[in-house]
């Protein structure tokens, strides 16, 4: 009996899930589909491509409110045995408020790491794709950075011309054995400059060790400088902020190559706030669930059903303010960046701990 029992928690509580998943999975594709449609109506491209683009977009969404999914899921998993009496059949079979919850949590807990290891290597897969497409269509700007294992390469247009960069990588608040190519409107080579190393940490670009090639009547004259300026549009901080896409990075590449992605010039911090927030996701989904069996479990009344729910959604939209809110002051310096993506998770297990507390009197 007590098999049978479990099945019927595990399976329907799994159905809703992917029942409440579905449902996102298909807002997220009627939302995003018109984003897909207005910047693909100049491209010479099918009718099916946004619609291509939007399905291997939205998985990498999926993941990001996984921990909102999990908490509707059984919230409404919740109310529903409790409205139709299940809940009180499952207690006369001798399963309490306890039992039930930890059945329903390490369930969760366990899809957090299935999620980990299996479904978001996929998604990071499909979102890098869906970088690299919409970056194809995408070249004919004026201004484009790409970073692949040749290196850093930048484009910018400047006055009378173009302007090619070329770096092995970056480090730091530098970009290490530079080239910059310096072309005319007819893109004819006017001027190449090398450096060992340039300072970007703002628009004034801080050369060293420099040679500069520039061409005066058909010759190229060499010159030498210690040091050496120029302008561009972009420093450090724009630089870096395009390649904070987080969905591409799966848990695998973050654990297994951390330290081969930093040689490469990833930002040590981005690296680990990446993997940090990626970690936090089994235990969330644990807190987002005890939270919904928590809120559901106090009562048996099918009048409290819309108390329930409202105080559930003002209980997540504060539980997501705060993670961004803490998230933000570590990216700020304000508290280690570790600390901040840890902080709500160890601020939730208090509460839960004290919310299983009183269910278990139940």
């Amino acid at each position: 009996m007590n098999k049978i029992i479990l099945n019927y928690i595990l399976r329907n509580f799994l159905k809703t899930l992917l029942y409440v998943i579905l449902i996102f999975y298909t807002f997220g594709i009627i939302l995003n589909l018109f984003e897909e449609v207005e910047f693909l109506k100049d491209k010479n491209v099918s009718a099916l491509t946004p619609l291509i683009l939007t399905s291997i977009f939205i998985p990498s969404m999926i993941i990001k409110f996984l921990p909102f999914i999990i908490f509707v899921s059984c919230m409404w998993f919740m109310l529903k045995i409790r409205n139709n009496k299940d809940l009180l059949t499952l207690k006369v079979f001798g399963y309490s408020n306890l039992r039930i919850f930890f059945i329903l949590a390490f369930t969760s807990f366990f899809i957090g790491w299935i999620i980990l290891f299996i479904a978001n290597p996929i998604t990071a897969t499909m979102a890098k794709y869906y970088e690299k497409t919409k970056s194809n269509f995408s070249r004919d700007i004026d201004h484009l950075i790409s970073f692949n294992k040749n290196g850093l390469w930048i484009k910018e247009s400047i006055f009378n011309g173009e302007r090619i960069i070329s770096a092995k990588k970056p480090k730091d608040k530098s970009l290490i054995d530079v080239n910059i190519f310096h072309l005319d409107e007819n893109y004819n080579l006017k001027e190449k400059i090398t450096s060992k190393k340039v300072d970007i940490t703002s628009n004034d670009w801080i050369l060293e060790d420099v040679v500069i090639f520039k061409s005066v009547n058909g010759i190229f004259e060499r010159n030498q400088f210690d040091k050496y300026s120029i302008k561009s549009i972009y420093n450090y901080e724009r630089i870096t902020n395009l390649f904070k896409n987080f969905d591409t990075m799966s848990f695998l590449d973050l654990t297994l190559n951390y330290q081969k992605l930093k040689n490469e010039g990833y930002n040590s911090s981005f690296l680990n706030q990446s993997l940090h927030s990626l970690l936090t996701l089994p235990f969330l989904l644990f807190l987002m669930t005890s939270i919904a069996s928590i809120l559901t479990m106090n009562t048996l009344k099918r009048s409290d059903n819309f108390k329930v729910i409202t105080l559930g959604l003002v209980v997540i939209v504060m539980i997501f303010y705060l993670k961004d809110l803490s998230l933000a002051l570590g990216q700020t310096d304000r508290i280690p960046l570790t600390m901040a993506i840890w902080s709500p998770v160890i601020a939730l297990s208090f509460f839960t701990f004290i919310g299983v507390l009183q269910i278990n009197e139940k």
